[in-house]
Formats: structure tokens, sequence, C-alpha cells
């Protein structure tokens, strides 16, 4: 199914019958973990005569869920994370449709560290100017999709980058690891508070989506990005970013 979106004075063509899912799924037995929890739960709802599962007798598949969204998988978060004020994603994601660059970056090293620099956003973008950025880091490895990354020291972006994409107009920032933020950076949050510019005109509309997977043959380049959101009060919610090539 062939679909024509008109964006800024441009006619785009996508096949929506190809989409590019970018989404960790939320499973109890193999997800990514991050921030030092436990898997998420699954349950069927129990009580003395009645279980929620059809395969023990009940009459409903019927489950209570808890998990953390910004430990379990692929989720989009707004300034409201790291305010005191706790804004809501869903208030302030309100646009859904966006064009994405996708790069695929292999992260400096930095002492102890692994960044991803200005100097190397600046090489893979090219002068464009995208709404969303999309970045896959390298080694691009399976395990990313059930990795537990506490303690692992994972890729971060450096501040001035940030800075960088801010001032480039770039509103969507996407990322294959569980913090755009050093692991253990001592409640800096220097990515994060440049990318919202917190000490400025707070950008509300911006979001920064973590734990993406993006496989192999996916090439670099243009698309089209549908970024779904659960519609939870919350500054941060499970998320299915989408990718349409355009053609």
């Amino acid at each position: 199914m062939k679909a024509t979106i008109h964006h800024k004075n441009q006619t785009l063509s996508i096949d929506l019958s190809q989409p590019i899912d970018i989404s960790i799924p939320l499973s109890d037995t193999e997800n990514p973990l991050a921030w030092y929890l436990e898997k998420p739960e699954i349950t069927p709802v129990r009580s003395e005569d009645w279980v929620g599962k059809v395969s023990e007798g009940g009459d409903v598949n019927f489950n209570t869920i808890t998990f953390n969204p910004h430990a379990h998988g692929t989720h989009t978060e707004c300034v409201g994370h790291i305010t005191e004020k706790v804004y809501s994603i869903n208030k302030h994601l309100t646009q859904f449709f966006f064009t994405a660059e996708l790069i695929t970056v292999a992260a400096e090293p930095r002492g102890e560290d692994f960044v991803i620099s200005k100097k190397q956003l600046q090489y893979d973008l090219k002068g464009k100017n995208p709404e969303a950025l999309v970045i896959r880091t390298i080694p691009n490895i399976d395990e990313k999709k059930t990795k537990n990354w506490s303690h692992t020291n994972w890729t971060y972006i450096e501040e001035e980058a940030m800075v960088f994409l801010r001032r480039l107009g770039v509103k969507h920032l996407l990322v294959d690891v569980p913090s755009v933020d050093r692991e253990k950076d001592e409640g800096e949050l220097k990515a994060h508070k440049a990318f919202w510019n917190l000490e400025g005109n707070i950008r509300m509309d911006a979001t920064i989506t973590e734990m993406i997977y993006v496989p192999h043959q996916i090439a670099d380049g243009r698309y089209i990005l549908n970024l779904q959101i659960a519609p939870f009060e919350n500054d941060a919610t499970p998320s299915k970013p989408i990718l349409y090539k355009i053609e």
C-alpha cells in the first residue's frame, strides 16, 4: 500500500506495507535490562477460584505486567525525565511522523569510555538536518536485544555533540543504548540537558528514544519515522518506532 506524504513543501512517497520496526519487544523471558533492575514480570491474575490463564482453565488470558520503561526495552522520553515537574510524554509528543536520517557510528575511545562526538556526527550527516536522527552503534550485535547493560559503561554522546544536534534542529533522537549519557556520571546528565536545552528555552516537544535495535541489513540513509508510543501519563513510555523507506 503506497502513501504520499506532503511535508514542508516536499511530496514524499512511502510503502506502508514495508514497515521497518526498530523497537525491542518487552518480554518476561528474553529482554534487555538496564539500571540494575531484574527482568519484567508478566503474570496471570489469580484469586481463590479463578486464574487469568486459559491453559490453566481460565476463560481468558488476563495478565498483570510489571516493568520500568527506562530499564526494560525501547522507550521514548521527554524533558520531564530530568525536571522537577514531571511532564508527560503523552501530552508533549503530539505529532508522530518525521523525516529521519539513519547513521551508523563507531564510537571513539576516551580513556575507559567510548563516545559519539560532534565531529563524527558532522561527518556522518554531511550537512543534512533531519527532524529525527537514528543512531546505530558498532558493533551491531544481536545481543543488544537481550543484553543486560548494567555495569557495562555503554557508548554515550558527548555534550558538545548534543548541542550540535539541537542547533541543527534535530527534534527526535533515537539510539540503541540505554541512555545518551554515561552510565555512571554522578547525575550530571549533560547530554540530556544539552539536547532539551534545560538552561534556556526548553524544547518541550523534543524526545529521546533509547534501546532501539536497527537490523544489519537496513541501510543508512533517509526515511520517514512513525514514532508510536503507549499513552502513559509519565515522563517516558514504551514505544514502537517504525521506519519507512522513501521511494
